[in-house]
């Protein structure tokens, strides 16, 4: 039987400002195109990034890898996929596939590992339990 995942699908058209002169997307942009993604993802299960800050936890990513297939370009709506394929624990790993569905190219693929910390501290923290119930039902226990 194959593991659960949870995938979330963000929908972003491509802004001006976003492309370089080369009228392609600027290769930084799709870090901010995966952080849109997981956090609307978050927000999906219930857990709002501003409600983990309230009380007291942060998220830092501590990794991150991009590959760049293809060109996306002004005006262009892309489809970000992020996939949390296993019960986050004191990491949470995330993949990512971002795609232009007028044409279906795959425009890029990434991951991304977050970590829980302690705001306060700031020393990792294990899995919180309001995180572990969100999770829950989309990935087991």
């Amino acid at each position: 039987m194959d593991n659960p995942a949870y995938t979330y699908s963000y929908e972003h058209r491509v802004r001006y400002r976003e492309c370089d002169p080369m009228s392609v997307v600027y290769h930084t942009h799709y870090l901010d195109y995966f952080e849109m993604a997981r956090t609307e993802a978050m927000r999906d299960l219930g857990l709002a990034y501003r409600t983990l800050e309230d009380d007291g936890i942060i998220m830092p990513v501590i990794k991150v890898s991009v590959q760049y297939h293809a060109p996306a370009y002004y005006d262009n709506l892309l489809a970000i996929n992020a996939r949390f394929g296993q019960m986050p624990t004191v990491r949470i790993p995330i993949d990512y596939v971002v795609r232009r569905p007028a044409d279906d190219t795959r425009i890029a693929t990434g991951h991304t590992t977050l970590c829980f910390m302690d705001a306060k501290e700031r020393r990792p923290i294990r899995l919180p339990q309001r995180v572990r119930e969100a999770f829950a039902p989309v990935l087991g226990s």
